[in-house]
Formats: structure tokens, C-alpha cells, sequence
């Protein structure tokens, strides 16, 4: 793959996620102008979307140690822990654009998400009710949305890694504990962090994320407006377009996924611009 390849495929398959975490299937539908919090319908939904989270937030790896597919890039061996998901990705496109001239808007955006995942903060008290432990938790918002999204996700048994952070974590707050009780710490975690401090983070989560579907739609539009273009065949009946895909572009896939990114670029993305009021974000 060569740089605009991967940047359209960047770029596609980052709007793609965000279309699938931030919608009105998810989140309940609102008709206000200014959001100051977004609510799930059930706990279901919640739980979905913390998936499709962690999913975004997960280090994108080949498979059986081969490179990592459609030609990105590894992150380096001392990446930093947002390194460690797409918005790695993300930064590539940011630091040396191809397909857009002006990618500031868009390396704010995931900037700002950045330092938002890797800030620690403190729970007190957290009642691991499993272990018969209450303790002072400091982990950072990226850490634990990642183990929650993996209970979410898996059965105890393919667990063991995160057990262990959730040792770790525990041992560090002064509350030394075995592998066992690492595994029946885990739920009582979970209700504490996924069912209440997740909750709490999503509507800020989501607005991280729209936002940088929002920039990733005002990058592209310049090369939308070069691109697109009527065919010979076009009637008002059947409005055949097309666009002038850029040379460089060879690949099957990344061809596929230029076209879907232009697509997606016709029009502005389903929902609008929030921001949540600092008095809903400003805890944990």
C-alpha cells in the first residue's frame, strides 16, 4: 500500500466505527439542538457500545505474528498508550495528509481524545464486594474502558489477562490479593466501573468520537468537490455520478474504500456537533 491508499482506508474504516458506536439505534433520539447528556435505552445498548469502543480503542495486529493487514503501520515499541489503539492510525493521516491539505482540525480532535484516555484519575472507595475489599482505585480512563469492554466480551476463562491488571491495580491501592481472588474481584469491577462509571463517560466518549467524525468530513470535502462529478449517463431519473479516483490509487480495497469514503462525504454526518456540559464530564 502506498500513503494515499492507506490514508483512504485510514480514514473509511475510522468513520465506518464511528458510524457504528455514535447513531440514533444506540443512543436515544433527541430532537434538542444542545445535547447536554445522551442516554442509552437499555442497558444492552450500553453494553454494545462499550464493545464497539474497545474495539476502536483495541491495537490493530496481524494475525499469528504476520504484519498487520491493508499495509498500516506498527505503532512504535514505546508507543504511548493511545498509540495502542486506531487513533494511532489516525495521527499518521494528521502528521502527513495526502488526500486533504489542512489536517488540523481533525489532529486536535484526536489530540484531545488522546489525553482524555490517558489521564488517571482515583475512585474511592470502590466495594469489590466479591473479595470482601474496599479500596482507592487509580487507573486511567483508556485502562479500565479496555477491561470492561473485555468482560463485556468474553467469559472468566479468557479473562487472564485482564485478572491481571485488575491484580495490579488492587496490589497497588495496598490490597495485596491472589490470581483467585483477582477472578472474583472481577464482576463487583465491573458493576462498579462498566454499570456506573462507564455510563457516566459515554456521553463525553461519544463526543470525542463525533467529533472526529465531523473533522474527518471537513478534511475530505475539498477532494470530495474535486472528485465527484456527473457521468454522460446522468438523467434526473437516474442520476449516475462518479469520481475521479486518484492515480496512486491501485489497490482493490483501498480503490472500494476511497469510493465509501467519498460516499460518506456527500453528505454531513447524522449527528450534529454536541458538546456536554463540563458540569456532566467533570468526575473521574
Amino acid at each position: 500500500m502506498n500513503d494515499t491508499e492507506r490514508e483512504a482506508i485510514i480514514l473509511n474504516c475510522a468513520w465506518e466505527m464511528i458510524d457504528g458506536m455514535v447513531n440514533w439505534a444506540i443512543f436515544e433520539k433527541t430532537e434538542q439542538t444542545v445535547l447536554s447528556n445522551l442516554w442509552f435505552p437499555t442497558s444492552q445498548h450500553r453494553q454494545l457500545f462499550l464493545i464497539l469502543v474497545v474495539d476502536f480503542l483495541s491495537q490493530t495486529r496481524g494475525f499469528n505474528g504476520k504484519p498487520i493487514p491493508l499495509g498500516l503501520h506498527e505503532p512504535p515499541r514505546n508507543a504511548t498508550p493511545a498509540n495502542l489503539t486506531f487513533l494511532f492510525h489516525l495521527r499518521q493521516v494528521c502528521a502527513r495528509p495526502v488526500l486533504g491539505t489542512d489536517a488540523s482540525g481533525l489532529s486536535a480532535a484526536v489530540e484531545q481524545f488522546a489525553a482524555w484516555l490517558e489521564r488517571e484519575f482515583v475512585t474511592e472507595g470502590v466495594n469489590l464486594h466479591g473479595i470482601d475489599t474496599v479500596t482507592d482505585l487509580r487507573v486511567s480512563r483508556l485502562q479500565y474502558i479496555r477491561i470492561c469492554g473485555d468482560i463485556a466480551k468474553h467469559n472468566l476463562a479468557r479473562l487472564e489477562a485482564n485478572v491481571k491488571r485488575l491484580r495490579d491495580l488492587i496490589v497497588v491501592a495496598g490490597k495485596p490479593i491472589s490470581e483467585s481472588e483477582a477472578y472474583l474481584a472481577i464482576p463487583s469491577f465491573n458493576e462498579w466501573f462498566a454499570d456506573n462509571i462507564f455510563t457516566y463517560h459515554a456521553s463525553h466518549v461519544a463526543e470525542h468520537l463525533n467529533n472526529i467524525r465531523w473533522e474527518i468530513y471537513h478534511y475530505l470535502q475539498p477532494e470530495f468537490r474535486r472528485s465527484w462529478h456527473r457521468k454522460e449517463e446522468w438523467t434526473e431519473l437516474f442520476p449516475m455520478y462518479g469520481y475521479h479516483v486518484p492515480s496512486e490509487i491501485v489497490e482493490p480495497i483501498a480503490y472500494a474504500m476511497y469510493w465509501d469514503a467519498m460516499n460518506r462525504s456527500r453528505s454531513i454526518p447524522y449527528v450534529q456537533r454536541f458538546t456536554i456540559p463540563e458540569y456532566s464530564k467533570s468526575e473521574y
